[in-house]
């Protein structure tokens, strides 16, 4: 190997992003020109940059309104870029979600409808249903974001608490034909949990919503409750008629991105291994396997021998029960550090593709063989950062975050273990 460890990480971290990006993902997937008028919506941290991309390819007219987080905003000259809160959605977000819904009013069956779908834009379209304020949506959605709730569960709650979710965007496309790409941040890739589903249908139900609600003690507003137990929630389903003209098409996924990562240690003469995709649990449970991994590779060579990098990609959980500021890359490898215990020739880097983990302006972070050494040595106590929830703290203060900014993409988490 002819560069740093660090180095590497960042390499296969950085080609895991290009993988996902719209320039390279969008133009093979374009529909044909439709008789009548191309309308271009979109949701998420990427649909902006996927709607520039659209626009760069596109041969003849088009419109349209896609909305994405602040910061994420890129020029276009004929679809209008919105921006809004995530993850606890705001004013703008509200607004935009009608900005959406007017757009695709009144339509014809020659019309074509585009829908641009990545992560987050299930918080930037909080549209919620009769008697439930955007206040009421802002508590239930902190409450999901701290509940230890996978993102299945959270995106099922979501969707029978909107009027937008849950296939209700598409029906309100019909008769156009509508054609959804999407760039893929959950596991299994399932489309109903992008962006909990505006444009598809979901066999999910409003019982099933109470329940999650119920099994992580989750205190709804009178209003949602009743929108929920009233059965007034329920989403599009399959049969519906109004998604008779719906394709979907996966553009960007987790495992594309890990493949893309691969080349990078194979070129560099490291073997990778791939654990999967679609790897859940709570982020510090997470890390003690994948430290277990690892340290049985020092071991016995197994279940290949260095130099190798373990990759994995997914969405952990952190449920927070200290102060700190959360993050589930910065507490799954803040934990695989504290497994590890300073094996020597041992590196991780995890971060989220988006650039932004949990709140946080910062993708991740990486550690090192002496990251532990270093921490005591300025007095910080690895354990007590991590019962904190504290590694963005935690890494800062070693100097040891990745920070990219905005990407204009997102597929996911993504975990490197390189052992050498």
């Amino acid at each position: 190997m002819t560069t740093t460890p660090r180095h590497l990480l960042e390499n296969m971290f950085n080609a895991a992003v290009r993988a996902a990006l719209p320039e390279a993902c969008i133009p093979p997937f374009l529909p044909a020109a439709p008789k009548g008028r191309t309308i271009v919506i979109g949701a998420g941290k990427a649909s902006a940059e996927m709607a520039r991309a659209l626009e760069q390819h596109w041969v003849g007219k088009l419109e349209g309104v896609v909305v994405t987080r602040y910061g994420y905003a890129v020029p276009c000259e004929h679809i209008r870029i919105l921006e809004a809160a995530h993850p606890v959605p705001d004013e703008a977000g509200l607004n935009a979600a009608n900005t959406l819904l007017e757009t695709v009013s009144n339509l014809t069956e020659d019309d074509l409808v585009i829908c641009l779908i990545s992560g987050g834009g299930s918080s930037l379209l909080p549209l919620p249903g009769p008697g439930i304020s955007l206040e009421d949506k802002q508590h239930i959605n902190r409450e999901l974001l701290r509940s230890g709730a996978n993102i299945t569960e959270m995106n099922c709650v979501r969707r029978h608490l909107s009027q937008i979710k849950g296939g209700r965007l598409a029906a309100a496309c019909h008769p156009a034909q509508v054609v959804n790409l999407l760039i893929s941040d959950v596991p299994g890739d399932n489309p109903i949990d992008i962006a909990s589903g505006p444009t598809v249908p979901d066999p999910t139900t409003c019982e099933e919503a109470l329940e999650i609600v119920r099994r992580y003690g989750i205190k709804l507003p009178e209003g949602a409750r009743r929108y929920l137990e009233s059965g007034e929630g329920e989403s599009i389903k399959a049969d519906d008629p109004r998604l008779a003209r719906v394709t979907t098409h996966l553009i960007a996924t987790p495992q594309l991105a890990l493949q893309a990562a691969a080349k990078v240690a194979q070129d560099a003469g490291v073997t990778p291994v791939l654990l999967g995709d679609s790897i859940e649990g709570e982020a510090r449970d997470v890390g003690k396997v994948m430290a277990g991994i690892a340290l049985s590779v020092r071991a016995h060579s197994q279940p290949v021998p260095a130099p190798c990098v373990l990759l994995s990609g997914g969405e952990t959980t952190v449920t927070i029960k200290g102060s700190g500021r959360g993050g589930r890359n910065v507490e799954f490898l803040l934990s695989t550090a504290i497994a590890l215990n300073g094996a020597k020739e041992v590196y991780g880097l995890a971060g989220d593709t988006d650039g932004v983990d949990g709140q946080e302006e910062i993708a991740g972070a990486v550690c090192t063989p002496d990251t532990l050494a270093r921490a005591w040595k300025l007095g910080i106590r690895p354990r007590d950062s991590l019962d904190n929830n504290d590694g963005h703290g935690f890494f800062e203060a070693l100097g040891d975050s990745v920070i990219t900014g905005p990407t204009l993409t997102n597929v996911n988490d993504f975990r490197a273990i390189l052992i050498l």
